[in-house]
């Protein structure tokens, strides 16, 4: 039976596991798998990309495959053709799916037709790859994650969410500091707290969000496809700033993360972008190895 990875829960916590210590032996050059050997990969970007397309196609490459860089011009999904008709027919010629696009439900209609493995590269929900490949970074600093306070500032958005889907699976405190109205998704958020497994906060207050945290973490404050709204948003969030006077709040020793691209000097400084506590980079590295093993995984 084939598998997607469209959430974070779509693998157990002993599978992510299974998955870090992957994805630390790739990095270490202590195995290198060729699973996409002879296969090529369908890699649908609807949302431009840096990290996100650079890495799976690297590490698509890496894993001995090749990868198709399709855009909305060639697949406009539910429009030009049916989503039914487009996962039937890449099937026949691809042995994995990676999409970066708007909707959620699309992503799930794929992966519901599609006979090949189908990948969530990025949704206005849920950004799954970047949230692994996030607690893989928190583990390589820390040693754990578990127990951890996380603070995340700034708007509700995919990234939020999908800390929340993290928090159902591993047990640390999630802070989320956030204007009203700018909330994460409703309903991401009550079953996170249901699950009853994290710890989960949600303040108007940047300093009680922040105090004491273990990790630091902020994202732009207008997502892609947002951009109208960046000076709207400056005036709800410019207290939620990760400067140096707030992060002073946090642990001395914190890890400061950003999923990137930074619009620096709003969400963030230079200073502490730039600073020592800063792992924004090795974020940004270890999407990479992340990938590769998510790539493996779910054709295993």
């Amino acid at each position: 039976m084939k598998r997607d990875f469209l959430a974070i829960t779509d693998f157990s916590k002993e599978e992510i596991e299974e998955v870090f210590k992957l994805a630390s032996d790739m990095k270490g050059r202590k195995i290198e798998p060729k699973p996409l050997e002879g296969k090529s990969v369908a890699c649908i970007f609807h949302k431009s990309s840096l990290r996100t397309r650079v890495s799976f196609e690297v590490g698509i490459s890496q894993l001995g495959g090749g990868s198709l860089y399709i855009t909305k011009n060639e697949i406009e999904l539910g429009k030009r053709e049916s989503i039914y008709d487009a996962a039937k027919c890449l099937s026949r010629y691809v042995g994995m799916i990676v999409i970066r696009t708007f909707s959620h439900k699309d992503v799930e209609d794929l992966a519901r037709h599609a006979d090949v493995p189908v990948i969530n590269a990025l949704t206005d929900l849920l950004h799954p790859c970047q949230v692994l490949g996030d607690i893989f970074s928190v583990i390589e600093k820390k040693g754990k994650v578990d127990d951890l306070t996380v603070a995340y500032l700034g708007d509700g958005n995919n990234v939020t969410n999908s800390w929340l889907v993290a928090s159902t699976v591993f047990p640390f405190e999630l802070r989320i500091g956030t204007a009203p109205g700018l909330e994460p998704n409703k309903e991401i958020f009550e079953n996170a707290k249901k699950a009853n497994i994290s710890k989960i906060v949600l303040t108007h207050d940047p300093q009680e969000a922040i105090k004491d945290a273990d990790v630091v973490y902020t994202d732009v404050w207008a997502s892609m496809g947002q951009k109208d709204l960046v000076e709207e948003r400056e005036k709800l969030l410019r207290d939620f700033q990760i400067n140096q006077k707030l992060l002073s709040y946090a642990k001395k020793d914190c890890l400061v993360m950003h999923c990137l691209p930074a619009e620096r000097g709003r969400e963030i400084t230079d200073e502490v972008m730039d600073g020592p506590n800063s792992i924004v980079f090795d974020q940004a590295e270890n999407r990479l190895h992340i990938q590769k093993a998510i790539m493996v995984k779910v054709l295993s």
